[in-house]
C-alpha cells in the first residue's frame, strides 16, 4: 500500500494529471468559496447585519466557514476528479502495466453515477463527523479512521469500475478492504494539509490502480 503511494507520487508530473487535479481544485474552491461567504453572510444576517456585533458575526463566521471548507474540500475536490479517473487511470496503466488488455469496465453512466453518489456520501459522512473534530485526541482520530474507511473504498470501487462492472468492483474492494482501508488512511492525513490535499484526487486514483494490479499479479 505504501508503495502504492509512492509509485503514484513518482508520477505526478505526468500530463495526463494535470486535467483532473486542475479541474478538481477549480470546482472545490467555488462550491468552497461561496461556502464561507455563505457562512459569512449568514452570520451577519443574524446578529442583525449592522454594528460591531455584525462586524464580531462576520468575522466569526469566516472562521467558521473557512473551517467547513477545509474539512468539506476533499469529499467535494473527489466528486469532481470521481468523473476524470479514466486519464490518470489509464496512464498508469501505460507505463507500469503496459501488457495489460483493453479495458472494459462499468458504462459511463454508471462510473458517473457511482462517482457522484461517492462525493456526496463522503460530504455527508464529513458534516456527520464534524463535531468529532472538536473532541480532543479520541474523537478526531475516530473521525479521521471512518472517513478514512469511507474514502478508501470509493478510490478503489471507482478505479475498479474502469475495469469490471459495479458487483465486481465492490466485491473487490470486500477482498481489498484493509490495503484499502490503508490507503484511505494516507489520503486522509493528506487532505488536512493545505496543498498538499489538492493532490489526494490524482494520487489517490493512481495509487488504487497500483493496488489493484499489484495485487492481483502477487
Amino acid at each position: 500500500m505504501i508503495a502504492a503511494v509512492l509509485l503514484a507520487f513518482g508520477q505526478i508530473g505526468d500530463p495526463a494529471f494535470r486535467r483532473p487535479l486542475i479541474l478538481g481544485v477549480l470546482g472545490a474552491a467555488i462550491a468552497l468559496g461561496l461556502l464561507t461567504w455563505g457562512a459569512v453572510a449568514a452570520a451577519a444576517w443574524a446578529a442583525g447585519g449592522q454594528g460591531w456585533l455584525a462586524w464580531l458575526a462576520e468575522i466569526g463566521g469566516g472562521i467558521a466557514g473557512l473551517v467547513l471548507a477545509w474539512w468539506l474540500f476533499l469529499p467535494v475536490a473527489a466528486a469532481i476528479a470521481a468523473q476524470l479517473v479514466e486519464p490518470v487511470a489509464t496512464a498508469v496503466e501505460r507505463r507500469h502495466y503496459p501488457g495489460l488488455p483493453p479495458a472494459k469496465g462499468a458504462s459511463i453512466a454508471a462510473q458517473v453515477a457511482y462517482g457522484l453518489g461517492f462525493g456526496l456520501k463522503l460530504l455527508f459522512l464529513q458534516v456527520v463527523l464534524l463535531p468529532l473534530f472538536f473532541i480532543p485526541g479520541l474523537g478526531f482520530a475516530i473521525a479521521l479512521m471512518i472517513s478514512a474507511y469511507a474514502l478508501g473504498a470509493g478510490m478503489v470501487v471507482q478505479t475498479a469500475m474502469l475495469r469490471m462492472d459495479t458487483r465486481m468492483a465492490q466485491a473487490t474492494w470486500r477482498s481489498r478492504r484493509w490495503s484499502g482501508w490503508g490507503l484511505g488512511l494516507i489520503l486522509a492525513g493528506m487532505a488536512l494539509v493545505p496543498f498538499l490535499n489538492l493532490l489526494v484526487p490524482v494520487i489517490g486514483t493512481a495509487a488504487a490502480v497500483h493496488l489493484l494490479q499489484r495485487s492481483t499479479s502477487s
